[in-house]
């Protein structure tokens, strides 16, 4: 296990509260300094990965000891540069746009959890984790309705896919947490 003088406790909290104290938690800190995030959300691996290669701080790993993740981040000693977010679409609109156009490109970035839960019918499940490896799957033509369950990951999903090429991207806010239209369970 990585030692580290300053440990963070988030356990308990769901998306997008661990991201939240995180960011809060790293502006207090000095450069080079290495934060310990103790966490029980399975989601939260992939949204602190993607937080920290979005925000400029380094990723050390996570190691799982019974039921906690301890997520290790180094804060960068560099200016961080803030990425431009994509274009957020209010959730009301975007249900009011999907009973006009059922065919929607609707990307569901949360863990396969949360998508085996309850998802949209007709969305493409890619986990915010998967975003780099399996963005070939994606057509970068089309516009692409990002959702996840509070805005966060599909956000951070949106800045990795404008990086790579894709201009016509679209976060769909607050995301699943409001919902209430029809969903499907399982795959």
């Amino acid at each position: 296990m990585i030692k580290t003088e300053h440990i963070l406790d988030v356990k308990g909290l769901a998306c997008p509260m661990p991201i939240v104290r995180t960011r809060k938690a790293m502006n207090d800190l000095l450069a080079g300094d290495v934060l310990e995030v103790l966490a029980t959300d399975k989601g939260s691996t992939a949204d602190i990965k993607a937080w920290a290669a979005s925000s400029g701080h380094a990723y050390l790993g996570t190691e799982t000891e019974q039921d906690v993740l301890h997520h290790f981040l180094k804060k960068d000693s560099a200016n961080v540069i803030v990425k431009q977010e994509i274009p957020v679409v209010q959730l009301d609109t975007f249900m009011k746009k999907l009973e006009q156009e059922s065919s929607l490109e609707i990307i569901d970035v949360r863990e396969v959890e949360e998508y085996n839960e309850a998802h949209i019918p007709g969305a493409i499940h890619i986990a915010l984790g998967e975003i780099e490896t399996r963005m070939n799957e994606l057509n970068k033509s089309k516009d692409l309705y990002l959702i996840c369950q509070t805005g966060r990951r599909s956000g951070i999903a949106g800045i990795q896919l404008r990086e790579n090429g894709f201009k016509k991207l679209y976060n769909v806010v607050p995301g699943m947490t409001e919902w209430t239209k029809q969903t499907k369970k399982g795959n």
